[in-house]
């Protein structure tokens, strides 16, 4: 059956339609999606674009979010930014995280002692979006800000997702890049593929410049639950750092870092 929501497959299953899936606000929230970061100002025409969701239908859901506050309008550019009631929920979020509270202080610590940055990440559709993030003060290296996204299939904190998944969930997810992979599908599934073993030997999962020339990493995941899982990693620019110094020096402190969370969140 084709797709005419303009919702994407990780969200829709049109072959087991879900009578309790309210599509009409799935949209809504497709539309706040939209927005990326430094966008500024969308119109409905560049939204419907970006959400596959006819302009029209866009141009009813944009007037409903601007009454509620999650959008703003421009009257001079006949264009929406988000508002902020998104800020709002977004903060409610990151502040009420528990993972990250006990996180931030092992993180800070480990930074400084490591001179690599240090992410706290969770899945967003096909990306890692950083719920926290920690450098050191004395060492120019890789910066993330909170919200930033970094690639699933690529990215050492989306690898250490994948490599933490059961085998079937993490077949689904494969499925779903490889509809996005196109040519280069055979090297992403063997990225994928060498990490979920690194995993399984090491411990943690690398990218050495797969989704960042310049930059490299490792990652830790942390499965609170099946459905919950949370990935650290550390990393920093490929002209100070070696997969060498990441993979002996830093991986052994960063799985204990994690080991050390997952224990205090547990009791928390």
């Amino acid at each position: 059956m084709k797709n005419i929501s303009g919702l994407p497959k990780d969200v829709l299953n049109e072959e087991q339609p879900d009578r309790k899936f309210i599509e009409a606000l799935a949209r809504g929230l497709e539309v706040l999606r939209a927005f990326k970061p430094g966008d500024g100002f969308l119109g409905n025409l560049e939204i419907s674009r970006r959400t596959n969701i006819p302009k029209s239908t866009v141009s009813r859901l944009t007037y409903t979010l601007t009454k509620l506050g999650y959008l703003t309008y421009s009257d001079q550019l006949e264009k929406y930014q988000l508002g902020s009631g998104v800020l709002a929920l977004g903060y409610a979020f990151v502040s009420s995280l528990a993972i990250r509270q006990v996180a931030k202080p092992l993180m800070t610590e480990l930074a400084e002692s490591t001179d690599t940055g240090i992410g706290l990440a969770n899945r967003d559709r096909l990306s890692m979006i950083h719920l926290e993030f920690c450098a050191p003060t004395e060492t120019m290296t890789f910066i993330q800000e909170i919200g930033d996204r970094v690639g699933i299939a690529r990215s050492s904190s989306g690898r250490a997702y994948l490599a933490a998944l059961p085998e079937q969930d993490r077949n689904y997810f494969m499925g779903l890049i490889k509809d996005r992979s196109g040519d280069d599908w055979s090297q992403v599934e063997k990225g994928i593929n060498d990490a979920v073993k690194s995993y399984e030997t090491q411990g943690f999962c690398y990218s050495w410049g797969d989704f960042n020339p310049d930059v490299i990493g490792i990652a830790v995941p942390l499965v609170l639950s099946p459905s919950n899982i949370f990935t650290f990693s550390a990393g920093g620019p490929s002209f100070r750092l070696t997969p060498e110094y990441l993979t002996n020096e830093v991986a052994p402190l960063l799985k204990t870092m994690v080991g050390n969370i997952e224990a205090t969140v547990i009791r928390y």
